[in-house]
């Protein structure tokens, strides 16, 4: 007890009977889409394995942990197109998020990988409940959105020398911040053609071109992206 200014007596509340709630460890978002847990799981793919086909229930948003995938569309008279490649850090399934029933494309794996398979409703609990991942996921979703319009815009405009030089500059993760450019897996010339829209002939004399010029290299079963291959694309 101690006397008051009017001297009268106040009553201290003791020290060791006021708590504080303890705080919830903040929300580590790498750690959620590294590990496993409720309603998400690890997946391994080898190199040509299908993640999901055209058609199937669209129930899972699918994060690429190491390794690559190709999303292929099919149309009514049996034509494939190569709609995107993806890779680390990347997200793709999330038409389940916006009522899609079905998967519009087929996810194959290009090589050796590893994701991390979501299911859709722990998928929009964890959106709804932490902002961090909310904002990672919506970021992501409006940069690949300018990713596409940037596609259609180089489909449209631009050689296929320089749809060619874009792509792989961008397989390469070319001028991201948060990831290293690294080497690429070997992919079809095949493939090349159908993601820029030409023929593999026409992509292979380019990729010979680019080697000739010191833009890439082969090393045993990747390629690997000299900067150099950046000024295919800002020459006019």
């Amino acid at each position: 007890m101690t006397p008051s200014a009017a001297g009268s007596v106040s009553v201290e509340a003791p020290r060791d009977r006021v708590k504080t709630r303890p705080r919830s460890p903040a929300f580590d978002v790498k750690l959620f889409l590294d590990s496993v847990g409720l309603g998400r799981e690890v997946g391994k793919f080898q190199a040509k394995e299908a993640v999901f086909t055209q058609g199937d229930p669209a129930k899972n948003v699918i994060y690429i942990q190491e390794g690559g995938i190709r999303l292929t569309v099919v149309n009514k008279i049996g034509r494939e197109a190569v709609v995107a490649i993806l890779g680390p850090g990347d997200f793709f399934g999330e038409g389940c998020l916006a009522g899609q029933s079905i998967c519009m494309a087929t996810a194959t794996a290009i090589g050796p990988t590893t994701a991390l398979v979501i299911a859709k409703d722990e998928m929009i609990r964890v959106l709804h409940k932490e902002h961090a991942l909310s904002d990672r996921f919506i970021s992501y979703m409006l940069t690949r959105n300018i990713r596409v319009e940037e596609d259609l815009i180089d489909q449209l405009f631009n050689s296929s020398e320089k749809r060619l030089a874009r792509t792989l500059l961008l397989l390469a993760r070319y001028g991201k911040e948060d990831l290293p450019q690294q080497d690429i897996s070997r992919i079809s010339q095949e493939t090349l053609a159908d993601m820029i829209g030409t023929t593999r002939s026409r992509v292979n004399f380019f990729m010979n071109k680019f080697k000739r010029l010191g833009f890439i290299e082969y090393k045993n079963s990747d390629i690997r992206i000299n900067k150099g291959l950046l000024t295919v694309v800002l020459h006019d």
